[in-house]
């Protein structure tokens, strides 16, 4: 059957990228590094220093998992060959669609592989902590800001990934004005911190009586999250820490104490604030973390290519300085201006489906073609 011919070309023409990504993942060496981590976790006393513990636990469930990914990937290339012979054992056409679905399945999970191999730095593998700021506009920026946050929660979801809300501060009549947020997976910061910048939506609002086509704008900022001090020094003398009542959602205790937490990283400008937590000790320790982040992000940056840092590369909210534009009217598509990257289905964008964003910004980026904005 042409079907099964054609079929079996396509999946042996999988083969060599496959064991390519078997080696780029240094999945040998993960495997004898998986055994020294067994053996530590099986020591006596590993409980003793719980912070190193629970290090050394999540680094052996990251190799695992890339490890079983891997293997995954093997065994379901030889299932489909198998599926492929008994079509044509059995010459039953029935079969088809069901080979079809298992190709494009292991394809696109060939892919999400590939990618991995090309998120090499140093705080790649970290979760990432998000912050979205409404730009000018009032509720209609607002609005955008509550899209782009669904947007990506969305997306964090459909990986598996899990969401912590640090702060966040409605819009007066819909949407946030601006959210942190942290999502919780590995590769998190990796994947994306390319979608660090402006945004901007062209729509006819939802909030103009005359039906007129709106253009709003929304920034994102990505930073890592770091455990520890991650190498960077922070003065007590460059700090200015305020406290003041949490405004979210918590019930009478988050409403009764000013437990929430704003930090002023005088040197930079950077500002960092917190309010999810039960207690202004421990809202204290999230946004000190948080300002690492962005510490080390900006230290990353400058490292890299003498840019303008975390603010500087955000630019004003506004004309002429977003990554990408999302058209609802009169037509849709949703474009990436560095990498000319564009869909025109934006509600399946708008519903997290980022990835091909994210991967051709990591290619662009590992072959030094990225175009700045």
């Amino acid at each position: 059957m042409i079907e099964l011919d054609q079929m079996k070309a396509e999946i042996l023409s999988y083969e060599s990228s496959m064991k390519e990504v078997r080696e780029s993942l240094s999945i040998e060496a993960k495997l004898k590094r998986i055994e020294e981590l067994d053996l530590e976790m099986a020591a006596p006393g590993f409980w003793d220093d719980p912070e190193r513990s629970n290090q050394i636990m999540k680094e052996a469930k990251n190799m695992k998992d890339t490890v079983d990914g891997v293997n995954g990937l093997f065994q379901k290339y030889d299932d489909i060959l198998t599926l492929i012979e008994m079509g044509y054992e059995e010459n039953d056409e029935s079969l088809i669609p069901e080979i079809r679905a298992e190709l494009d399945e292991y394809i696109s999970k060939l892919d999400e592989m590939r990618l991995g191999t090309l998120l090499t730095g140093e705080y790649d593998k970290n979760n990432a902590i998000l912050r979205i700021n409404a730009g000018a506009g009032g509720t209609e920026s607002c609005d955008w800001a509550g899209m782009l946050y669904r947007m990506y929660t969305r997306w964090a979801e459909k990986k598996g990934f899990s969401i912590e809300v640090l702060d966040l501060l409605d819009g007066d009549e819909a949407g946030i004005k601006s959210v942190s947020f942290q999502i919780n997976g590995e590769n998190a910061y990796g994947y994306l911190k390319s979608e660090q910048g402006v945004h901007r939506l062209v729509r006819i609002s939802p909030f103009n009586a005359q039906g007129k086509r709106q253009t709003s704008f929304v920034s994102l900022d990505v930073m890592p999250e770091i455990v520890g001090d991650g190498g960077i020094e922070i003065k007590d003398d460059d700090l200015r820490i305020d406290t003041y009542r949490s405004s979210g959602a918590g019930g009478q205790h988050i409403n009764k104490t000013s437990s929430a937490i704003r930090i002023t990283h005088i040197p930079t400008g950077i500002v960092v604030q917190c309010q999810n937590e039960r207690s202004q000790h421990q809202n204290k320790d999230k946004a000190m973390q948080m300002l690492r982040g962005k510490l080390l992000a900006l230290k990353e940056q400058e490292e890299e290519a003498k840019l303008k840092g975390i603010q500087g590369d955000l630019k004003a909210i506004g004309w002429g300085s977003q990554i990408r534009s999302y058209v609802l009217q009169p037509y849709q598509m949703v474009k990436d201006h560095r990498t000319n990257e564009e869909c025109s289905n934006a509600d399946a964008v708008l519903d997290g489906d980022i990835d091909r964003y994210i991967n051709a910004y990591l290619k662009k980026k590992s072959q030094g073609t990225l175009e700045e904005v």
